[in-house]
């Protein structure tokens, strides 16, 4: 972990703080129905326009921090994030449809933008390490976020959970202005603006990541069922809300003990078998529900998600880092934090009807989905299809964005 730059430690604190606020996603719908009055229909369409626009930002954020500084696009990115959640509460319903999208959006943008400051400030053999910290601090947040989350709505209203998410975004980027320095230098722009390798080109002499990606959208989408049809399985089966919470907690206390120790452990493995290995388990986790339900099947089924996200997620994103030209870190980033987050869509749209029509045939699915996604990503690593060996230029070289003090 020495090979982590203080900076990116320092951008992780303010990760922390950050997503330990960002709870509103959570209680989204509850304030939706509940607090604005909208149709359970109405606050689908709400929802779903929301999610629409963090997918939309997550793909591009990182083509505006490639052309114009991906720190200025993190800064503009969380001040618009947070602008947008402190007025929403008071907004009327059809503001919802612009606000809410364009806040997502940025939020989104921000996310990519994290992600590629902390994956080009660290070497490209630390890169794992780099990446867990960041996570670390994100699933640390939201473990403490989520309940402090329910206790306001709980004690006060569900608006005040808007007013909390909103300040913490504005108070990140005041606090990430003093953590980053500059943006990329002229140098950098100067690569994009003489085009380089373009973005297509830069893809296709690196298959893997044209197998990788799509792997990627694929098992969020399988992975994501565990928000959505997974605790109406269990409420079917007479598991109530509170088992489904404790699961949760479950997969929360892994990831927070497991997935630092677990990445320098396995540091020097092939990150594309360790990949594969992720998404296989997964896929295995839901085959478990064929057999029926039980709470100790289910705790089976988290235990098992919680290890394939650990094994693929941290290695997926570094992988893609060290693939990454130096004027293309960005938009590699945002084509990977598209694809992580496509599920949030996804899963219910496609989870939610095959659950109504056919209930037993939704696991199946799960589990063969997440093998053949995992088989392909093994298959991607074959010598035929692997990405072309990366030239990773020095930290901070690389960077030019994060103090390494």
């Amino acid at each position: 972990m020495r090979a982590v730059p203080k900076a990116v430690w320092l951008l992780s604190v303010g990760i922390f703080v950050n997503t330990m606020t960002a709870f509103t996603f959570v209680y989204l719908f509850l304030f939706l129905t509940a607090e604005r009055g909208i149709g359970v229909a109405g606050a689908g369409l709400v929802a779903g326009v929301g999610g629409i626009g963090s997918v939309a930002g997550n793909f591009t954020g990182g083509w505006f921090g490639d052309h114009f500084g991906h720190r200025r696009v993190l800064l503009i990115s969380s001040v618009v994030s947070g602008a947008g959640l402190v007025v929403l509460p008071v907004l009327p319903v059809a503001a919802l449809l612009l606000v809410l999208p364009l806040s997502m959006y940025a939020s989104g943008a921000a996310r990519a933008a994290n992600a590629t400051l902390v994956t080009a400030a660290v070497p490209a053999g630390a890169r794992r390490q780099g990446v867990a910290v960041m996570r670390f601090a994100g699933n640390a947040g939201f473990a403490l976020g989520a309940p402090l989350g329910g206790l306001i709505a709980a004690q006060v209203s569900y608006g005040w959970l808007f007013l909390a998410d909103g300040i913490g975004a504005l108070l990140f980027a005041g606090y990430a202005a003093l953590v980053l320095t500059a943006d990329p230098g002229k140098a950098e722009r100067a690569a994009v603006a003489a085009g380089g390798e373009s973005l297509w080109s830069a893809l296709r002499a690196r298959p893997a990541l044209l197998v990788l990606l799509p792997a990627i959208v694929v098992i969020d989408t399988v992975y994501r069922q565990q928000y959505g049809t997974l605790p109406v399985f269990l409420r079917d089966h007479g598991i109530g809300s509170e088992v489904y919470g404790a699961l949760m907690a479950v997969n929360g206390g892994l990831i927070l003990l497991l997935e630092l120790p677990a990445t320098v452990a396995l540091r020097k493995r092939s990150p594309l078998r360790m990949i594969a290995a992720g998404l296989a388990l997964v896929g295995l986790g839901y085959g478990l529900l064929v057999l029926g339900a039980s709470v100790w099947l289910a705790v089976a089924t988290l235990v098992l998600l919680t290890l394939g996200e650990i094994l693929y997620k941290t290695p997926a994103t570094a992988y893609v880092a060290d693939c990454a030209p130096l004027h293309l870190q960005g938009r590699f980033q945002s084509l990977y934090a598209g694809a992580s987050i496509s599920g949030s869509v996804l899963a219910p749209a496609i989870g939610g009807p095959v659950y109504d029509a056919a209930p037993g045939l939704l696991w199946p699915l799960c589990a063969g989905a997440g093998l053949l996604a995992g088989a392909a990503v093994l298959l991607a690593a074959s010598p035929a299809l692997r990405s072309r060996p990366p030239r990773p230029a020095p930290a901070a070289a690389e960077a030019g964005v994060l103090e390494n003090a």
